[in-house]
């Protein structure tokens, strides 16, 4: 502990190449924790053992539809409880400001609200939305944003449905959501009458999605299979998965999320370590000489060792530290997107999770071990002639 005012002295005789270093550690430490955020997200999701709902698409992709007969003959199946279909909608409030958007969906609200008790209205409230055509619910979020109640208008323009003017509504319940019992239910969402939807845009029933509640989810593999090969060889075949799985899907469209997450976070943090090693090297070049006096005065070249290695741990820790507290803000930020906010609170509720704060930790240190040791070691080696004759 005495040597450290000397360690903080070496750290500010360049403080603008240790800030750089640190900030660089930094920037390494926060695309770290922030990358596994999203990482452990994703696949907490996927391995979520409730997975008593299934999603049923088109084969080929979301943008192609399902007849409406599709309903009827899923809900036959052995198995499955309830079966409700539903679209995504696309609207906005002003399709010039993209800040505008929350995720809205078209659904059959009978079916629809039994399948997710984790959007709570009071009875009377409910039987107000089931009762009118043009009604829909949102939540907390929603109305906090657009200062909107029970009873108030509503209009959306959709990006998908354009019928040549809004989409007329009125706002019927704000629901309710528990997260101790149903962590991630976003409260940033919008539920109108599939009804509603087919008779202003005349599309005859054609389905996005079929949400599917089943009465034994040990068995969603063998049921996602019978739904599937029920339409084998119909024009519009379909893909089934778990809700969990789907939801995950969305997240990886461009490919291999993981793979890709974790090669950018290798990537990081090999050239932040060429970076910090590179800056030892050009600090323990610059005090040859005082390395030198330090042994000359009976400094054992063990302890030059430990002093160097520790500035070198010490610029990672604080790097780390200032990673972390980023990280922690961006993951705030993430949670209130849409989407991906979804996924972050089933892992990240009050923030950045405590077991990837402490592994971001650890790889800071060690990146700091890392790159001051060659310096270091080179710092034992060298003998007191060659250091003050070079001087």
């Amino acid at each position: 502990m005495k040597f450290l005012p000397f360690i903080a002295r070496h750290l500010r005789h360049n403080w603008i190449r240790t800030s750089s270093t640190v900030l660089a550690m930094a920037v390494c430490i926060f695309l770290f924790a922030t990358l596994q955020t999203l990482i452990s997200a994703v696949g907490g999701n996927v391995k979520s053992p409730g997975a008593f709902r299934l999603i049923t698409r088109h084969n080929v992709s979301l943008a192609f539809k399902m007849p409406k007969s599709y309903e009827e003959q899923i809900a036959a199946i052995p198995g499955v409880k309830r079966v409700s279909a539903s679209n995504w909608f696309g609207g906005m409030r002003d399709l010039g400001k993209p800040g505008d958007f929350f995720p809205n969906f078209a659904v059959e609200a009978e079916t629809f609200l039994p399948m997710y008790p984790e959007y709570h209205l009071a009875p009377e409230v409910q039987q107000a939305f089931l009762t009118d055509l043009r009604g829909c619910i949102i939540g907390k979020d929603i109305a906090e944003k657009f200062h909107l109640s029970e009873g108030d208008p509503l209009q959306l323009q959709s990006t998908i449905y354009r019928t040549g003017k809004p989409f007329e509504f009125v706002v019927r319940g704000i629901y309710r959501t528990d997260q101790s019992r149903f962590p991630g239910t976003s409260d940033n969402m919008l539920f109108f009458h599939y009804k509603y939807l087919d008779e202003a845009t005349g599309r005859n029933g054609a389905v996005g999605t079929y949400r599917i509640e089943i009465a034994d989810p040990g068995r969603a593999a063998a049921i996602s299979k019978a739904i599937d090969a029920l339409f084998e060889n119909s024009a519009a075949q379909t893909h089934t998965e778990t809700e969990a799985v789907f939801a995950a899907s969305l997240m990886s469209l461009g490919g291999n999320l993981v793979l890709l997450l974790n090669g950018i976070g290798l990537t990081v943090m090999f050239t932040i370590l060429l970076v910090t090693a590179n800056t030892m090297s050009m600090a323990i070049r610059e005090r040859r000489t005082e390395i030198g006096v330090l042994k000359t005065l009976g400094f054992p070249a063990g302890l030059v060792l430990r002093l160097v290695i520790a500035e070198a741990v010490g610029i990672g820790a604080l790097g780390g530290a200032v990673g972390l507290v980023l990280a922690q803000f961006a993951t705030k930020v993430f949670v209130k997107m849409p989407m991906i906010g979804d996924l972050l609170k089933r892992v990240a509720n009050v923030g950045l999770p405590v077991s990837i704060a402490a592994l971001g930790m650890t790889i800071a240190v060690a990146l700091g071990l890392a790159a001051g040791l060659l310096p270091a070691l080179l710092a034992y080696r060298a003998r007191i002639t060659d250091l003050l004759r070079q001087a």
